[in-house]
This record gives structure tokens, C-alpha cells and sequence, in this order.
């Protein structure tokens, strides 16, 4: 009989040397501004994702990325992938196409004037009669109250020798007054103006307005034309800020709920601590796989990370309950027996079912990562990953930290146990 819980040291060894370089370059993230350790995709930093594909098939990020370096992106980070299309990140760009800019209309202010300036017709209309101008001269005195100094000027003058000039003056200057007030009115729609063009949004269609149409454009009349475009998004740092707490509070507070669960159904508050440390072995063991691929490779964490993950802990958490309630039925079972026989007894019986669960998945994670295709490949490595090290911990971290410290507890507590059968440990 294999003896797992005797090699535990071992076993303890090789998951402090796969999680110590995780954890490396896990904190070389903050400490590198993000040059090295876990690299984020737009979901949690912000910015803009297009996918898009030239015509020309030996275009290379490389070209694509010096080409946008000369049009004010030097950061931007360009992956070809395996169908030829780039998937290009840049800063938060504005996708909405330019808004033609509004005529300024600077008489519009005096429209509520004209209403006051009525209340000062009676001056107005009083000079007309009392010089006798003709009536299409008297009609205009109230349109000519957008002037300000003109009201002034027409009330101000007591002689009835000056109101015909005064009448007679404003006849002249109203008439381009009178008509550019109209154009306020109908501004919506100025002539010659371009027809507002619709948000490209997350669409097929390569844009030709705004910052992104100005780059665009720039591309294709250095590499060629555009042939096709898969995506276009942008998140803004608010957005992306809200989903770093979420994912946050969703990892812990599934971890504490099965933390509670674990230790309500088997009375045991060490099988709850003991499985949720075999949680944050395989949380690390995968976060800390990424930041090397990220340091090394650029690959990113996106939003189906967090699902992965969740998804890792629950299927690690499956197999170290049955481990668990194995070992609570032989402990009932096998009163009196060292508790290390005991463990490792339930180990031996549920081996052979865990790994032949977790090959099944394993097999079937493999072949998507293969042949899945690129939008899914991050999410798939996170599963595949997680899988792998969330069988291990069950079986060779979990049950040997719930002997070692079942052990420490006899040994305070002076309650002496039967030494372990050396036929049992050596078969």
C-alpha cells in the first residue's frame, strides 16, 4: 500500500516550488507598474480592443504596431492571431463619429429683448404717425428692437424732426438683421453640414470617423485596405474599476461560504481550513502561471478569468469533500486506529475515482484549447491549469495539512496515539 501521508513532506516541497515563483511574479505586478507579472486586459484597465484583418496577408504586428506608434499609439499592443486577424489594444478611444460643430448664433439672446422692446413700441408707433412715414417703414420698428442701442436712440430722441432719420435708419440695417434671424430658428440643419455619423460601436464595419476612423485610415493607407473587422470595444475606467471588485467579492465570498459549509457538514472546523488552504494553493498556482505567460508571453487576464477560477474552486472542492467524508466514515469505521492510517486508507479508496473524473475533463479541456479557437483559449488554460493542480491539492495537500495538525492538536492536548503499523506503511 502506497504510503502518501509518510511522503507528505515531499509533497508540501513541490507545491512550494510550483506556487514560490507564481507568487514572484505575482507581486512584481505592482512593484513593475504592470511591465511584468499578471497583464489585464480592457475589462479591468480600460481602453479599446480591435480586431480587425488586412487584405494583404504578409502584413506582421510588427508593421502594425511601428504604424501606430507614428499616429500617437506607441503603447499599443498588437497579437496576430492564427486566422490572420490582429488583435490590436490601445488607450481608451472615443468610437462616436465627429459631430459637425453648431453655427454660433449670437442673436438668438435678443429673442426675449423683442418681447421688452414691445413694451416700448408706443414711442415707436407714435413716431411714425406724428412724421407720417409710410406704413411698411413703421412695421419694421419693432423687428429692429434686437439692436440694443437702437431702442435707446429711437426713445431718446424728443424732436419729431429726427425721428424720420431714426426711423429711416434702422429700415436699412434691419433688413440683413431680419433676415439672419430666421437661420437660428432652422440651425439644426445647416446647409452644406455632413449628416451626423452613427456610433460604430462594437460592429463589422471599419470606422472613418473620429480618433479611430483617423486611425484607420492611417493603417490603410500604409498596409493596404482593411478587408475585415471582427470587434470594436471600449471600457471606460469606471467599468473596469466595478468588475475588479466584483471579481474580488466573488472569490471571497464563495471561499468563506464553502469555508462554512465544509465546516458545518463535517463538525470539523480543520476540514474547512484545510480545504479552503487547498483553494488558495490552486488560486495561486494559477494566477501565478499566468503572470509568467503574461511576463513572457503577453498573455492577458480577461473577464471569463474570474469564472475560471470560481469554476477551479468548486471543482477542487468537490474532490476534497469526498475525500473528506471518506475519511469520516472509515474514522467511525475504524475506531481506534492512528489517524494517519485512517487518511491514508480514504486517500487509497478514492484515488483511483479522482483521477479518472479529472482525466475526463483534463481530455476534454485539452481539446479545446487545441481546437476551440483564440476567443476562448485563456479561459480553457485557466480551467486546464486549475484542474490539474486542484486534483493534486485534494489529494496530497489537503488530507496530509488535516493529518498534521489533527496531529499537533494530540500532541497539546497530551493524548497519546498508537504508533503507526509499519506493515500497514511498508505493504
Amino acid at each position: 500500500m502506497f504510503d502518501v501521508i509518510g511522503k507528505k513532506r515531499w509533497f508540501f516541497a513541490f507545491s512550494l516550488l510550483i506556487t514560490i515563483p507564481g507568487l514572484i511574479f505575482i507581486l512584481l505586478t505592482p512593484i513593475s507598474g504592470g511591465e511584468a507579472g499578471l497583464k489585464f486586459s480592457i475589462d479591468y484597465t480600460g481602453g479599446t480592443t480591435w480586431s480587425i484583418k488586412f487584405a494583404d496577408a504578409t502584413v506582421t504586428a510588427d508593421d502594425v504596431r511601428a504604424e501606430l506608434a507614428t499616429v500617437g499609439q506607441p503603447d499599443a499592443v498588437v497579437t496576430k492571431t492564427g486566422k490572420g486577424f490582429f488583435d490590436i489594444r490601445l488607450s481608451k478611444l472615443d468610437l462616436r463619429g465627429v459631430e459637425p460643430t453648431p453655427t454660433p448664433v449670437p442673436t438668438v439672446v435678443p429673442t426675449p429683448t423683442a418681447a421688452a422692446s414691445s413694451s416700448a413700441s408706443p414711442a415707436a408707433s407714435a413716431s411714425p404717425a406724428a412724421t407720417g412715414s409710410p406704413g411698411p417703414s413703421a412695421t419694421p420698428a419693432p423687428t429692429a428692437s434686437p439692436a440694443p442701442t437702437a431702442s435707446p436712440e429711437a426713445s431718446a430722441s424728443p424732436p419729431p424732426s429726427e425721428s424720420p432719420t431714426a426711423s429711416a435708419s434702422p429700415a436699412p440695417s434691419e433688413s440683413p438683421t431680419a433676415s439672419a434671424s430666421p437661420a437660428p430658428s432652422g440651425s439644426p440643419a445647416p446647409s452644406g453640414s455632413p449628416a451626423p455619423t452613427p456610433i460604430p460601436g462594437s460592429n463589422t464595419q471599419v470606422p472613418t470617423t473620429g480618433e479611430i476612423g483617423r486611425i484607420a485610415t492611417a493603417l490603410q493607407a500604409a498596409l493596404g485596405p482593411i478587408s475585415e473587422q471582427a470587434s470594436l470595444s471600449s471600457i471606460g475606467a469606471v467599468v473596469s474599476s466595478d468588475l475588479i471588485n466584483q471579481a474580488i467579492i466573488l472569490i471571497l465570498v464563495g471561499s468563506l461560504g464553502i469555508l462554512g459549509w465544509i465546516t458545518l457538514r463535517f463538525r470539523d472546523v480543520k476540514m474547512g481550513v484545510t480545504a479552503l488552504v487547498a483553494l488558495l494553493h490552486d488560486v495561486i498556482v494559477v494566477l501565478g502561471v499566468f503572470a509568467i505567460l503574461g511576463t513572457l508571453f503577453n498573455v492577458e487576464i480577461d473577464g471569463l478569468f474570474v469564472t475560471a477560477m470560481l469554476t477551479v474552486i468548486g471543482f477542487s472542492v468537490h474532490d476534497t469533500i469526498v475525500v473528506f467524508d471518506r475519511i469520516r466514515e472509515n474514522r467511525a469505521r475504524h475506531a481506534g486506529e492512528p489517524f494517519a492510517e485512517i487518511v491514508n486508507h480514504s486517500l487509497l479508496q478514492t484515488f483511483g475515482r479522482s483521477i479518472t473524473t479529472s482525466f475526463t475533463v483534463v481530455l476534454t479541456l485539452t481539446a479545446l484549447l487545441l481546437f476551440g479557437g483564440s476567443a476562448t483559449e485563456e479561459f480553457v488554460l485557466a480551467l486546464l491549469i486549475g484542474i490539474v493542480s486542484g486534483t493534486y491539492s485534494s489529494i496530497f495537500n489537503a488530507s496530509p495539512l488535516l493529518v498534521v495538525w489533527q496531529e499537533w492538536e494530540d500532541r497539546r492536548h497530551g493524548r497519546l496515539t498508537a504508533p503507526r503499523s509499519p506493515r500497514r506503511a511498508s505493504a
